[in-house]
């Protein structure tokens, strides 16, 4: 069988620059949590993991009719470290895990299959989301690493050391080149923070569905 690593969907965050929810927000007709969920499905025969918080009926509403297994996180107050913890612990029996915010508003389902690919072709190998210095997705040099990002299970400890607001930025930053991969990934460079953001992104979904000829009323 083809190594999978199991699929995680960070949805928990309190969203207070964007003042709710920020995966429940709606672009183009859907929540970034469904388009999220409903982009990555195709990608696993497994069902997604998907962490939520504690009190999460509005999540699995948006999420009817999709394979998921929700992980309610009582700690998300403690910041992004609890739930990567969730996520990765949730992963304990795959090879690796692919971890995913659900506030990437344009990201595309090939750049995740491409960065499956660059996992499976050496699966000992952390593979990230690349990030240039300005802090977008680039090849220049001074680049650090971010989510998405696929860790193998050798690495699971270092994830599960974090505390904080704390994501793998820094786990990956303290790797050898030899055991990390940092791809490209332009579709993953727009996530929704901030009112301003939100905005952004309905414009660029909005007009981008105008130009394939594709209108909703939702």
């Amino acid at each position: 069988m083809i190594a999978s690593p199991t699929i995680v969907i960070l949805a928990a965050g309190h969203s207070r620059r964007l003042g709710c929810p920020k995966a429940l927000a709606r672009v183009h007709g859907a929540s970034l949590l469904r388009r999220t969920a409903r982009l990555l499905a195709p990608l696993t025969c497994a069902a997604l993991v998907v962490i939520v918080p504690p009190k999460c009926g509005r999540y699995l509403r948006e999420l009817r009719g999709c394979r998921v297994r929700l992980l309610r996180n009582p700690g998300r107050g403690e910041g992004l470290a609890a739930s990567v913890r969730l996520g990765v612990r949730s992963a304990r029996y795959a090879p690796a895990a692919l971890l995913v915010p659900a506030d990437l508003s344009a990201l595309s389902r090939s750049e995740i299959a491409r960065l499956i690919g660059r996992w499976r072709a050496g699966r000992r190998r952390l593979v990230a989301r690349r990030i240039d210095a300005a802090g977008g997705s680039g090849r220049r040099g001074g680049a650090s690493g971010g989510t998405p990002l696929i860790l193998p299970k050798r690495f699971y400890a270092a994830a599960l050391a974090l505390r904080g607001d704390t994501g793998l930025r820094a786990v990956v930053a303290a790797l050898a080149d030899a055991d990390r991969r940092l791809v490209s990934m332009p579709s993953a460079a727009a996530d929704v923070d901030t009112p301003e953001d939100l905005a952004r992104a309905r414009r660029e979904s909005l007009s981008a569905a105008q130009g394939a000829g594709v209108w909703t009323s939702r």
